[in-house]
């Protein structure tokens, strides 16, 4: 039994769509009204991390796990692997993020980000961690801007990231939870290329057949978008990670997709042509 946390989500659901049919899947979801079509091959749970007894539901009998939490600064990793140690899970597969090698990395995500990963590794439970770098579907955020001005507005425009996409790190993930030999192993997860927001600019605006401006946010700005989104210690948090790409932090780029999947990380322009329709459908 493998089971899923974070289906409802961009890199959960890819999980989920990629586990092969005939294996025995369970989900774990606070509301599984959200989960998509391809949760139809699983047990669903609903619960989640705060409540131990949906824990010991969804735990129970699982072999696996796949383990995703986004409440930064909070203490699911710890209720979750108490729990999955008491049921007797064999291997939890983690997603982290590439800042936690960084050692100049000390904002309160990447901090978070440790601290579960320590955890982990001194449950007793067999892990592998997945560290991805930003996820390219991240550029989503732009759509509406993009549909109703042609703008993208985002800080250190100029500044190169080798994001992800989510597709790979679920291939990844998937890989990991279903052959042996990923234990202990430690995968940073890229994108094939460094790229910059002024590049993903330019490349949806050829996609879409019409020109795109940029326009770099100032940190008091963007400081200002993201407080309508975030805490206000995650937008700091935030607001610090950009200053780190600016210097060049994120650029890095890893074999570790086509290691694990057999396939090469897909370039930005993949994953924007495969999600166009999601530029065009705001108004």
């Amino acid at each position: 039994m493998i089971l899923v946390t974070g289906a409802t989500g961009t890199l959960g659901r890819e999980v989920l769509k990629g586990l092969p049919a005939g294996l025995p899947l369970r989900v774990l979801a606070r509301d599984p009204s959200r989960l998509g079509d391809e949760a139809h091959k699983a047990e669903i749970v609903a619960g989640d991390y705060g409540d131990p007894r949906s824990l010991d539901r969804a735990l129970r009998g699982v072999s696996r796990a796949f383990l995703l939490t986004c409440r930064v600064g909070g203490d699911d990793d710890a209720g979750f692997l108490r729990a999955a140690r008491s049921a007797g899970v064999q291997h939890v597969v983690k997603v982290s993020a590439a800042a936690v090698e960084d050692e100049g990395a000390h904002d309160l995500i990447t901090r978070w980000q440790r601290t579960n990963e320590q955890l982990l590794l001194g449950s007793g439970i067999r892990w592998t961690l997945l560290r991805p770098r930003a996820f390219m579907s991240n550029t989503l955020s732009w759509a509406a801007s993009i549909a109703s001005e042609g703008v993208v507005r985002a800080l250190c425009g100029t500044s190169p990231n080798a994001c992800v996409d989510p597709r790979d790190v679920a291939a990844a993930a998937v890989r990991a939870l279903t052959e042996d030999g990923h234990e202990g192993k430690i995968y940073t997860l890229t994108g094939p290329e460094p790229i910059s927001a002024v590049e993903q600019t330019a490349r949806l605006g050829r996609l879409l057949g019409r020109p795109l401006r940029f326009e770099e946010l100032s940190p008091q700005r963007a400081r200002v978008l993201l407080g309508a989104r975030h805490p206000a210690a995650v937008v700091e948090a935030l607001l610090t990670a950009a200053e780190r790409q600016r210097a060049g932090a994120k650029a890095g780029v890893t074999d570790a997709v086509l290691r694990l999947t057999g396939h090469p990380a897909r370039p930005f322009g993949t994953w924007a042509k495969d999600h166009l329709a999601a530029f065009g459908a705001v108004r």
